[in-house]
């Protein structure tokens, strides 16, 4: 007879995402604790490798993973810690890339769903009532969406804005501009002006726009026409467009214009300038995403609930930033 999760839980005298986390991320279980757990699982005959359990009950030992845009280059250090994590854990990662559009990833996750044991959404573009009714039908993880009832891996760009606006406000910038690239549900935009406006900043927002390179160099003369010193860009790739275009325009960066992206890609410590970002932590976000989806996965005959993982940022400064021009 197949021991259960909730076994071991009652067992050990602890709940059942404590199970749970003990086989998918024992760090961030206490020492004495695991090892309760561990004995437990042991005198019970509880599999610890969910992969093996996944597999004992007819599952594929592969962990699904969809993501928007793979040319971002945000993205691929992502997929190689996710594969590293869930290689240690027994799985291997199948990943495909929906283009940020919602009928393509309707059709992906109906394609990949079959072949894997859960599935990480990153940015998801379906609706809430969609991503309930595919919970209910596979384990799934969203990034950077909220979703009641669904474990979500969500990413705080609190600190690092409030970072990048006391940063802009210490080299005497006091108007800026916001290039917003996220769609509706995904919108930065009021948690940035709050930041700013805090900071005693004049924010403008434009947009939205899409999230890539194309968009820096529309939006790089919008910013000199509204006369801004600073802008902070939806990600990388759009900060990188306004580089370029602004130098074909002949403005100077730092010198007329301070640029700070957000992500902290390769591409940003070798552009020039080197641009001033807001880091996520590719490991970290990779490291929460297998690990809440390996949970969901081996707690979903006994009703483990969905958890709300947070993953910080901070602003890493480079040459692109710099002391306000006098006008």
């Amino acid at each position: 007879m197949t021991v259960t999760i909730r076994e071991v839980a009652e067992a050990a005298g602890v709940s059942v995402s404590t199970v749970s986390r003990a086989f998918t991320a024992p760090d961030q279980v206490k020492p004495l604790t695991l090892k309760r757990v561990l004995e437990a699982a042991t005198a019970l005959g509880y599999a610890a490798n969910p992969a093996a359990r996944s597999l004992r009950g007819g599952g594929t030992g592969t962990l699904g993973l969809i993501i928007p845009d793979i040319a971002n280059p945000f993205f691929p250090p992502i997929i190689k810690a996710m594969q590293a994590r869930a290689r240690r854990l027994g799985y291997t990662v199948l990943m495909a890339d929906c283009d940020e559009q919602e009928a393509d990833e309707i059709e992906t996750i109906a394609s990949v769903s079959k072949r894997v044991d859960g599935l990480v959404l990153w940015a998801s573009t379906l609706s809430e009532t969609r991503l309930r009714e595919l919970a209910g039908r596979i384990p799934i993880v969203v990034v950077n969406r909220d979703v009641p009832e669904v474990s979500e891996v969500r990413i705080s760009l609190a600190a690092g804005i409030s970072q990048a606006a006391e940063h802009l406000r210490a080299y005497g910038h006091r108007k800026c501009v916001f290039i917003n690239a996220s769609r509706p549900e995904l919108a930065r935009g009021k948690s940035i002006h709050d930041s700013f406006e805090a900071a005693g900043l004049a924010l403008t927002e434009i947009g939205p726009y899409e999230p890539r390179f194309e968009t820096g160099v529309h939006a790089a003369p919008l910013i000199l026409a509204h006369n801004a010193t600073a802008v902070l860009a939806h990600n990388d790739l759009v900060a990188l467009g306004v580089l370029h275009q602004l130098a074909n325009l002949g403005a100077s960066v730092p010198g007329d214009v301070s640029v700070i992206g957000i992500d902290d890609t390769l591409l940003a410590s070798v552009s020039t300038p080197s641009l001033t970002t807001i880091r996520i932590s590719p490991d970290e976000l990779a490291v929460r995403s297998v690990e809440l989806l390996t949970e969901a996965i081996t707690g979903r005959d006994d009703d483990v609930p969905a958890r709300v993982v947070e993953v910080g940022s901070r602003l890493v400064p480079r040459a692109s930033t710099g002391p306000a021009p006098n006008r």
